[in-house]
């Protein structure tokens, strides 16, 4: 395998198709903080895998398209060079480009729109950046959030696109405390690997450990710490009496999921203290996914990474060193 990948490396940076696809794929590992095509590679084939077991391969393709959009625009604007190799204008793209066609109907009007979000979602992706800078920390997926919001929101405004499988818009009232159900055993296994294919809007077992293989041949840090806040997340929902079916559907887990990767394995050094804090912030982030689902209910948008980088963002803030 390490001489595979050493070939990998020196024919894509020696071969122009190449290393357009090294990017590429590196954008794709980039949703889960990988900077590996081979993880790129394995998360690609999950979203495939579960886009078309779903009957939905309009998903898998505008993933595809809007990370190779994406790529060409940054390459276009002159973007810095190591930035765009590590495929850090990818990732937002590619998220864009999986949540349109799953929130929105297909029609023509609906890869307009992915191409459009796809190219914006760089833009915002450089100023996003810079305004983080100034308080240290990552834009993460705040571009695809921000583009995605807006764009579903206009759904609304348009007759000729609509959003199909966007949530109902309404008042905010408590759950009642019969959808609060008992997990059974299945129900919790299932919960967890649905939880970590939710982070690519897929809801398949399959996908799910060809994502976590994925993360595996990027870090084993990462494939732990995934697995561990998947099963934090829901023990921790379930007890505050969350809605059974939005647990095992893996709408509450998948945003602890990358908090836990983000603070664990990529901001700090894994080791006892960055776990812990790591894992403190995968309990709050469920908290927070509950309060983000209240906020956009009447707006009838879905929260997307939200809570994820809101939580991830007020814990590197403090700037400690973990170490």
């Amino acid at each position: 395998m390490e001489r595979l990948l050493n070939w990998w490396e020196k024919s894509s940076q020696s071969a122009s198709p190449l290393h357009f696809v090294d990017i590429v794929l590196r954008g794709i590992g980039q949703v889960m903080f990988q900077n590996n095509p081979l993880s790129g590679l394995l998360f690609l084939t999950a979203v495939c895998w579960g886009s078309f077991a779903a009957g939905v391969p309009q998903v898998a393709i505008g993933g595809l398209l809007g990370v190779v959009v994406a790529t060409v625009t940054a390459q276009s604007l002159n973007v810095d060079e190591e930035a765009l190799g590590a495929g850090l204008y990818g990732y937002n793209a590619y998220l864009v480009g999986i949540a349109l066609p799953t929130f929105l109907a297909t029609s023509p009007l609906l890869w307009f729109y992915l191409v459009l979000g796809a190219i914006v979602s760089v833009i915002v992706t450089l100023g996003t950046a810079k305004v983080m800078t100034t308080w240290g920390v990552a834009a993460l997926t705040a571009p695809f959030i921000l583009v995605t919001w807006l764009l579903l929101l206009s759904a609304y405004a348009f007759s000729g696109i609509h959003g199909d499988a966007l949530p109902a818009s309404g008042q905010i009232v408590p759950i009642p405390a019969e959808a609060a159900n008992p997990l059974a055993i299945a129900d919790f296994v299932d919960g967890i690997l649905v939880s970590i294919s939710q982070v690519f809007v897929k809801g398949n077992g399959i996908a799910a450990l060809l994502i976590l293989i994925g993360l595996a041949a990027g870090s084993l840090a990462a494939a732990g710490l995934a697995l561990a806040a998947a099963m934090i997340s829901i023990i921790i929902a379930h007890a505050l009496g969350a809605e059974s079916q939005l647990i095992t559907a893996g709408l509450v887990g998948f945003n602890p999921i990358l908090t836990a990767i983000a603070l664990g394995s990529v901001f700090y050094r894994p080791g006892s203290r960055a776990i812990a804090y790591a894992l403190l912030a995968t309990i709050v982030t469920v908290v927070f996914q509950g309060a983000m689902v209240s906020a956009l209910t009447p707006f009838g948008i879905p929260t997307l990474t939200a809570s994820f980088v809101l939580v991830t963002w007020l814990f590197l803030l403090p700037g400690q060193k973990l170490d």
